[in-house]
């Protein structure tokens, strides 16, 4: 049994609200369980210098923690700067949002999509890439209504799943109370039924090739499941 009741392939409770910010190009707020995560995407009529002249746009990501995401408060990482685990999920989300956009079909143009957790319970860098793919739709939407662009730089929609080995089961969508448990999880970013990122690993337990198809198959039915919201959200 699992800690929540549910079943080992459901997911936890999801909704997405589009719009939730009134300033950004896109935005929405995306509450997976207890994991809530406010999603922004901001349009610049600019790209990094490495692209200047290329006739290519960027997508680039943020993500941070508010002090009391989580049971005790953490210190704000404006004073020292982002620690190494924010570093490394702000580039596993924007890898993961880019692999889903045609930079050309974008232009020279920079949108940065900031994913700010103001209540975690486990997996916000999965909630974070599918609300973030959400808020970045809907600011590709304004660009094409407004003409800026001639041809949709996204295809299909970029979600994100933990799967893992919890009890010895393979279960998907990991809260908190299983991560901290989980013999084995991991993170899996999608596009359609292409695979985009997998980080998987044990956490005390090895485990077999056959276990790990278990687990990216049932990555890809939580996946297909997110799509299907992440489109509901943006129709």
């Amino acid at each position: 049994m699992r800690p929540s009741g549910r079943a080992t392939d459901a997911l936890r409770s999801l909704s997405i609200e589009p719009n939730f910010n009134r300033h950004a190009e896109g935005s929405c707020l995306i509450r997976v369980g207890n994991t809530h995560v406010i999603c922004t995407a901001s349009l610049e009529e600019r790209v990094p210098p490495f692209l200047k002249n290329t006739g290519k746009g960027w997508v680039t990501a943020e993500y941070g923690m508010l002090p009391r995401a989580t049971n005790t408060r953490m210190r704000r990482e404006v004073k020292d700067g982002p620690s190494g685990r924010t570093q490394e999920i702000q580039r596993l989300i924007g890898r993961s949002l880019r692999a889903g956009v045609d930079l050309v079909a974008l232009g020279e143009r920079q949108i940065t999509v900031d994913c700010d957790v103001i209540q975690a319970d486990g997996g916000t860098r999965c909630a974070a890439i599918t609300g973030g793919w959400v808020a970045l739709r809907l600011a590709m939407n304004k660009l094409l209504k407004a003409g800026a662009i001639q041809r949709d730089p996204l295809a299909a929609p970029v979600s994100a799943v933990s799967v893992g080995l919890y009890a010895g089961q393979p279960v998907l969508d990991l809260d908190y109370p299983e991560d901290s448990e989980a013999g084995v999880d991991a993170n899996v970013v999608m596009t359609g039924d292409r695979l985009i990122e997998v980080q998987m690993s044990a956490e005390g337990s090895t485990f077999s090739r056959e276990q790990m198809v278990v687990l990216l198959d049932l990555a890809a039915r939580g996946n297909g499941l997110l799509a299907q919201a992440q489109m509901g959200a943006v129709a």
